[in-house]
């Protein structure tokens, strides 16, 4: 077991046993970097060397449990040599270009739990020099289902064993592959994700509920290869601004385009600070030469760019080493018994399921069908619908649209992505809002005018028991730091607790991230493991807030259509359903 090491908050000075991020002065000691987590019983013990300071610097490593979490921390201690008399000017560190800080001391304290929500097994370095041969091999890992005395009935748990090789067939030591689970019958429109669990060594167990009788098939997908995780890792860490924004300045017939991000380097060139007065979410834009910083007129994704080699992009090829089936040793296809008696004892696993192609939700309110135009409007009949987040929230705004003729637009002259949108059915009193959230947003140009965080409008919406809000962020934070993305979700859960305040019979509709059709590109900027990292920092978020989580994570997955950044129109209406079950209950099929 781990010895007792709460991780304390952080001060202005470096002190013993602190973890910060901090510059060192003469006799203080000081950490390199934040740890990193290790998943385990057990802190490891391996050395490491203080590779980004100068002088000499001596290191001694020490373990112990983490801050509210059973995960252990490995940490280094970095001290001066005796003869070190401060920085000079060769010595000095780099000076850091940008940071991604919390707004106040209670987000850096929960942004350390949210931290802790994530944790991921510790990832090897890259074999040097690199082959492919020896990382995770799809086509040579394997998964077999754990036999059961008298055969499985609904009610029971299914097992499923799971061994990770690499290209030669050996098995691999360590742990860090992102795998997804599945059992699906497509003959009764049945399906649910199976809870994996990573044991560290190469192998890996898979539980399912068992939930319907008859036969299903089990599917287990290598989604990333540790080794993959190790580049994605990297480039967050060493490039978080590799996706980079611009914006037009425009005044008196002059036009100049100018670079904009989170964070820049106020070195290079002055900046135009846009940060929001309320919220306080930064955003920067390098200053114009000749303009102004308030003649911006608009903001727009302006290109992507990051440092990898070509050994590295061979750990992200669909069909080879991402997105694609284990083989199955064994039969993979199982009969599922009526239940007999009472079920196992509960234990952590999906929040729904399919049964003819309709989702199921575990302990929570049954999701009914609205298939008739008429039963949409009556049960949105005198409300108003806010859509707030990114296009996957804008599918909503559509397929309502669409499906309910009597809802006339009005958004001609918006973005054709990030809107403004409004529709009104003047007859039913029924009134359609989608808006984009504020940067960073990958879209096409958008206004400034246009550009709103999404807490700010939640402190302009009335409420009451007529209003429903539903709010989808996830997508557009995947290249940058976890605490840009918690410190987004943090100011809306609190603008959210707000207005259910102040109008206590609001819905409040929080919508999770979901799985990708992953190319080179997508995989590198928006990877299906960021998703996971940033669906699971979402769950914490709103855990206990008694907002409702719409699980788009486990509804498109769990699906026998494949994944994709915008989910098919089937999976959209069977969301619609969760979201207007959530607002009429009793109302639909």
């Amino acid at each position: 077991m781990c010895p007792k090491f709460p991780v304390p908050l952080p001060v202005r000075k470096c002190q013993a046993g602190e973890t910060v991020r901090a510059q060192a002065s003469t006799g203080v000691r000081k950490r390199s970097h934040l740890p990193f987590l290790v998943l385990g019983e057990h802190c490891p013990q391996s050395s490491m060397t203080c590779t980004n300071l100068q002088n000499e610097w001596e290191g001694e490593v020490s373990v112990g449990k983490g801050y509210n979490s059973n995960h252990c921390y490995k940490t280094l201690t970095c001290f001066p040599p005796e003869n070190f008399t401060g920085f000079t000017k060769q010595s000095k560190p780099e000076v850091q270009k940008c940071t991604y800080n919390y707004l106040s001391p209670e987000n850096t304290v929960e942004g350390r739990r949210l931290l802790d929500s994530i944790t991921w097994p510790e990832t090897l370095p890259l074999p040097k020099p690199f082959s492919l041969d020896l990382t995770t091999s799809a086509s040579k890992s394997t998964f077999s289902t754990v036999p059961r005395r008298g055969g499985w009935r609904v009610g029971d748990k299914l097992t499923v064993t799971i061994q990770v090789n690499d290209y030669h067939g050996n098995p691999k030591k360590g742990g860090g592959d992102f795998l997804i689970a599945r059992l699906q019958s497509r003959e009764l429109g049945a399906g649910v994700v199976g809870q994996v669990k990573d044991h560290l060594n190469g192998t890996f167990t898979a539980l399912f509920p068992l939930l319907w009788k008859g036969t299903a098939d089990v599917e287990v997908r290598l989604v990333q290869s540790s080794e993959s995780i190790t580049v994605l890792k990297r480039l967050t860490e060493e490039q978080p601004d590799r996706l980079y924004f611009g914006s037009d300045f425009k005044s008196r017939g002059l036009k100049e385009t100018t670079t904009c991000n989170v964070c820049l380097d106020p070195h290079k060139a002055p900046l135009c600070n846009f940060t929001d007065l309320k919220t306080g979410e930064p955003w920067f834009c390098y200053k114009p030469k000749k303009l102004d910083c308030d003649t911006r007129v608009n903001h727009f994704k302006r290109g992507f760019s990051q440092r990898i080699s070509k050994e590295e992009e061979g750990l992200f090829q669909k069909g080879i080493n991402m997105n694609v089936p284990l083989m199955a040793l064994g039969n993979y296809t199982i009969t599922i018994l009526p239940k007999a008696g009472e079920s196992n004892e509960a234990s952590p696993g999906p929040s729904g399921y399919y049964f003819n192609n309709q989702w199921r939700p575990i302990g929570g309110r049954a999701v009914r069908q609205f298939n008739k135009a008429s039963v949409i409007t009556s049960c949105l009949k005198g409300k108003q619908l806010y859509l707030f987040g990114d296009s996957t929230i804008r599918q909503y705004y559509l397929h309502i649209t669409k499906t309910l003729p009597n809802l006339q637009t009005f958004d001609k002259h918006s973005s054709p992505q990030g809107g403004p949108f409004l529709a009104v059915d003047h007859t039913n009193d029924i009134v359609v809002n989608y808006r984009c959230h504020g940067p960073p947003i990958r879209f096409g140009s958008v206004p400034v005018s246009q550009l709103r965080y999404v807490a700010n409008e939640l402190d302009m919406v009335t409420g009451g028991p007529g209003t429903v809000v539903v709010v989808g962020v996830w997508s557009h934070f995947s290249t940058f730091p976890m605490e840009v993305y918690s410190q987004r979700l943090l100011t809306i859960r609190r603008a959210a607790q707000r207005l259910l305040d102040r109008a206590p019979g609001t819905k409040v509709i929080v919508r999770t991230s979901n799985m990708k059709d992953p190319i080179l590109l997508e995989s590198l900027s928006n990877s299906d493991w960021y998703s996971l990292q940033r669906d699971k920092v979402l769950r914490a978020v709103f855990k206990d807030t008694g907002l409702f989580l719409l699980d788009a994570w486990e509804m498109g997955q769990a699906h026998y259509l494949p994944n994709s950044l915008h989910p098919q129109p089937e999976i959209i209406k069977l969301m619609i359903d969760g979201v207007l079950s959530h607002t009429c209950p009793g109302m639909g099929e």
